[in-house]
């Protein structure tokens, strides 16, 4: 098929296909998109504040207003989507491949985000950046421009878990809980400044090792933690410390170990809870499924990947201890690279994306901070409406790049209509828009359209 650069038709035929009015149809979205806005930002802002131990005070004067604040943006984003694609359209007396998307989301998103608290913009903007960035990349794996690369994601970031003033934030926050302060030195140099060079075997690790509890008598019935606590016990118990190494209760194996064991449990617990909504209401209709809860190869991927991801990291920066003698932050590197090889458990695009924006991001920032890039004020505003723009290029043009819980979000953000598009007509443009809509084709008033559909003449004869 060859590919064109302009059509022709309305923006009835093309957008807002259940009316021919455009003005209705912006009031349809936008009616739409306030009800979903406010049961979405109500329990959210109502959960946070009791969470948050809020005052009589804010239940009273600050919480409504809040969540209607909240409400206006995401509303604005919606309606003013529609009214941008019209008003384009009439414009330019067509569509282009970008307009219908690109085009019309991107105004339409900065002015909603104007809307919008400024303590809330940077969240959505890194979230909807981490969304844009995972977007397009997936449409260059299907354009063929690129490989994935998920695995090499992850290996590159590890040398700013190590570094000062690499990470900050939320995610600062989660690498130190996952990876253990211990590996997140706070100092610049590297530990042969700090630590004297050890001896081969020093007389205090030998009094560690020794002191490990012996085992109890096996009188009373053991639980499964006691168990787990003790053969974790008798296989840690033999091998040295290194004195550069940080953790200082456990030898470096002991410390390998418990890192896996306590990560898997996470990554499992974390995955037993996302399902438990699901299963809880099938639980009265099919109680079988229950078991499924707690043996699902979901729950035990996440809890592979966590755990081996930690184990790999630890034990690496152990080895390169030992290895040569210091604790270097370059180490980080090397281990995070290995480690990365952990997502074969759990093959994660959003987690590759994420770590690949928060990288550059965290790059950009140590550029500013060099006086290499200029700082943007009003960044996070053009940053989000740009993010938000792409990811509407895609949900018109080519839905299946787009992540499906972003498209399900717009589906009940719009009641349904952003699925009403005919994406047939735009499959001129190369991108395979109606691939996965199954040969839909609206029902249009043959009165209303600009290029008349196949009996049409028919109808108005």
């Amino acid at each position: 098929m060859a590919v064109v650069s302009k059509i022709p038709h309305s923006c009835y035929e093309i957008g807002h296909t259940w009316s021919p009015s455009c003005v209705q149809s912006a009031l349809d979205v936008t009616r739409g998109a306030l009800e979903v806005s406010f049961k979405i930002y109500a329990p959210l802002y109502l959960i946070a504040a009791i969470l948050r131990r809020r005052k009589k005070d804010y239940y009273l004067k600050r919480l409504l207003p809040e969540i209607l604040w909240s409400t206006s943006f995401l509303t604005a984003n919606g309606g003013l989507y529609i009214i941008f694609f019209c008003i384009i359209r009439k414009l330019l007396g067509g569509f282009y491949s970008w307009s219908a998307g690109f085009g019309s989301a991107l105004p339409a998103s900065y002015i909603a985000i104007l809307l919008e608290r400024k303590s809330r913009r940077g969240l959505l903007t890194i979230y909807m950046a981490n969304l844009a960035t995972e977007t397009l990349f997936r449409m260059a794996v299907t354009r063929g421009i690129v490989r994935p690369i998920r695995h090499v994601l992850v290996k590159l970031y590890g040398l700013f878990c190590r570094s000062k003033d690499g990470l900050k934030g939320f995610t600062f926050s989660a690498l130190k809980f996952i990876i253990g302060k211990e590996e997140i030195p706070t100092h610049t140099g590297t530990a042969e400044h700090v630590y004297p060079r050890p001896p081969e075997r020093t007389a205090a690790i030998e009094a560690e090792v020794s002191q490990v509890s012996p085992e109890r008598p096996g009188s009373r019935r053991k639980t499964l933690i006691a168990f787990t606590r003790e053969l974790l016990e008798s296989i840690c118990k033999w091998g040295p410390r290194h004195r550069c190494c940080k953790h200082h209760q456990d030898n470096c194996i002991s410390y390998c170990v418990k890192g896996f064991v306590r990560m898997f449990s996470v990554g499992y617990l974390i995955q037993c809870c996302l399902k438990v909504p699901s299963t809880f209401r099938q639980m009265f209709s099919k109680p079988s499924r229950l078991p499924s809860l707690f043996y699902n190869k979901e729950n035990f991927q996440l809890g592979a990947f966590l755990g081996s991801f930690v184990s790999i990291y630890k034990g690496t920066s152990c080895l390169l201890r030992w290895v040569r003698n210091i604790d270097d932050e370059l180490h980080a590197l090397i281990a995070g690279f290995l480690a990365g090889t952990s997502m074969f458990f759990y093959k994660s695009t959003t987690i590759s994306m994420y770590l690949f924006s928060k990288l550059v991001e965290t790059m950009y920032f140590k550029g500013i901070e060099a006086g290499h890039f200029p700082y943007f004020p009003h960044a996070d505003t053009v940053l989000y409406a740009i993010s938000t723009a792409i990811c509407f290029q895609a949900a018109v043009m080519e839905v299946q790049n787009l992540r499906p819980s972003y498209w399900k979000f717009l589906l009940r953000l719009t009641k349904g209509r952003f699925a009403l598009m005919n994406r047939q007509l735009l499959d001129v443009f190369g991108t395979q828009a109606s691939r996965d809509f199954k040969g839909f084709v609206p029902k249009l008033d043959p009165h209303f359209t600009t290029v008349l559909p196949p009996g049409a003449d028919i109808q108005l004869g």
